[in-house]
């Protein structure tokens, strides 16, 4: 009996981590005006930053369904298997909800609320696929994740309020003023749900308070680490990891750090050009 692993396309990590064969990803549905795709599927990372730009309205994102999950489990049941499902966080998504609803009919499939999105989703991806290297079974897996996602932190770096203010979740006169002052703002997650820790004059202000937040919880090496960046372009990360080389240096080479662009899931509320990390805690 082996262990698969089944997350949703909330969830980024770099190409050939994501080519594992013990990986099942359900795509969400991403709707532009009356067109919907599924994210990952027939909607790549690339082409959906430009219909993003194009576009005069938000896209909208819908969870996976009870029966996507279903059809999935089935698989795992009739090759003789166990899973452990890790969803986007249940505050963000109904997609937690969908996968508990369908493993009911299911005891060899352990459901983990991921409490997290994108890369911070997918350092637990990494962490499951890891524990079941090493032989831990299903629901030995679930319980370490319930377990350390507590010590996941996600840090990003926004570029624009721009669409924080498009997607409602900031006032519209607090986006308009952060615009014309070039507030950078640098957010995360905690408990589940997307949170503000502050905001900086301009680029080189906003790489530092980045640099503060990560600096502040230590970064345990020992664990899956991960850096993101959203639209077309790397380049605003490859600045930020040069300014802040001493993070990485003895412990991580840099043409081995794992870098990977951020989906549609999270991209849509925060815009092209952010920068995040995600990692577990050293304290």
């Amino acid at each position: 009996m082996s262990v698969r692993i089944i997350t949703d396309s909330g969830f980024d990590i770099p190409g050939e981590a994501s080519a594992d064969p013990r990986l099942t990803v359900l795509p969400l549905g991403i709707t532009f005006g009356e067109t919907t795709y599924a994210d990952g599927v027939d909607l790549t990372n690339d082409r959906f930053y430009e219909l993003l730009v194009e576009s005069d309205e938000l896209p909208k994102t819908s969870q996976a369904t009870p029966y996507q999950y279903a059809q999935v489990f089935e698989q795992v049941r009739a090759a003789g298997d166990e899973a452990v499902v890790v969803t986007l966080s249940s505050a963000l998504s109904g997609t937690w909800q969908s996968a508990v609803t369908a493993a009911a009919d299911f005891d060899e499939v352990h459901v983990v609320d991921g409490k997290n999105a994108t890369i911070g989703q997918g350092v637990l991806v990494l962490l499951a696929l890891r524990l079941a290297d090493e032989g831990l079974d299903a629901a030995a897996i679930a319980a370490r994740l319930e377990e350390e996602r507590e010590r996941v932190c996600l840090v990003a770096l926004l570029d624009t309020l721009e669409y924080l203010k498009r997607g409602g979740r900031i006032p519209k006169s607090v986006g308009t003023i952060g615009e014309l002052l070039n507030i950078k703002p640098v957010v995360g997650v905690r408990d589940g749900e997307v949170v503000m820790f502050g905001k900086a004059r301009g680029s080189k202000n906003g790489r530092n308070l980045l640099h503060q937040e990560v600096d502040k919880s230590g970064i345990d090496f020992g664990m899956p680490v991960l850096l993101g960046y959203t639209g077309l372009s790397d380049k605003l990360l490859r600045k930020y990891l040069e300014d802040n080389r001493a993070i990485w240096e003895g412990r991580i080479a840099e043409k081995d750090l794992p870098i990977t662009s951020v989906g549609a899931t999270i991209g849509t509320h925060v815009g092209p050009n952010a920068i995040a990390l995600a990692f577990f805690r050293a304290h």
